[in-house]
C-alpha cells in the first residue's frame, strides 16, 4: 500500500535525522571518554556506545570520591553531595542520548520495513489485477458436483 511506504520513508528520513542530531549535539560538546574506562578509551563520545561507556566511568569516578554512596545517601552537608549530583546529571544526559540512539535506529528499521512491506502489498494486488478470471463452465456443460438442493431454496447461487 502507497500509505506504508510513505509512512516508512517519513520514518526512515526521521530515524536518519535524528541519529544525525543526537551525533551532532555530544560532538560539539567535545567529550571524550575517559582513559581508565572499560571500554573505548580515548575515543571521542559521538555515538551510542562511547556515551554509554563515558556514563559508565563517571560513575566510577563518582563512586570513588564518595564511598561509593549515591546522591541521596550522602548527608545533606557532605561536601561531595555537589559533585555526586553534577555526576548523576550527566549520567542521566549521557544514558539519554543512548536511549534516543536507540529509538533512531528503531525508526529507520521499521520504516524499512514498512516500505517493504507496503512494496510486497501493492506487489500482491497487482499481481493478483492481472491475474486471469478462473474459467467458468459453459452453459451445457456437466457440472461435477450438482448444486445441492437446499441451495436453491435459500437463493443460494455458487459460481
Amino acid at each position: 500500500s502507497i500509505t506504508a511506504i510513505v509512512v516508512g520513508i517519513v520514518m526512515a528520513i526521521a530515524g536518519v535525522v535524528t541519529w544525525v542530531v543526537i551525533t551532532n549535539t555530544l560532538t560539539a560538546q567535545k567529550i571524550t571518554v575517559s582513559d581508565d574506562a572499560g571500554c573505548l578509551a580515548g575515543d571521542e563520545v559521538n555515538g551510542p556506545f562511547s556515551a554509554f561507556c563515558q556514563a559508565r566511568v563517571i560513575d566510577k569516578h563518582t563512586k570513588e570520591i564518595t564511598g561509593g554512596l549515591t546522591y541521596a545517601e550522602l548527608e545533606q552537608d557532605d561536601p561531595n553531595r555537589a559533585v555526586a549530583m553534577d555526576s548523576a546529571f550527566l549520567q542521566s544526559s549521557l544514558f539519554t542520548s543512548v536511549v534516543a540512539f536507540g529509538v533512531a535506529a528503531m525508526a529507520f528499521v521499521l520504516g524499512i520495513v514498512l516500505i517493504l512491506i507496503g512494496f510486497a502489498m501493492r506487489a500482491t494486488s497487482t499481481a493478483r489485477a492481472r491475474a486471469p478470471e478462473s474459467p467458468r463452465a459453459s452453459p451445457g456443460a456437466r457440472q461435477l458436483h450438482p448444486p445441492h438442493p437446499t441451495h436453491h431454496a435459500i437463493g443460494l447461487t455458487i459460481t
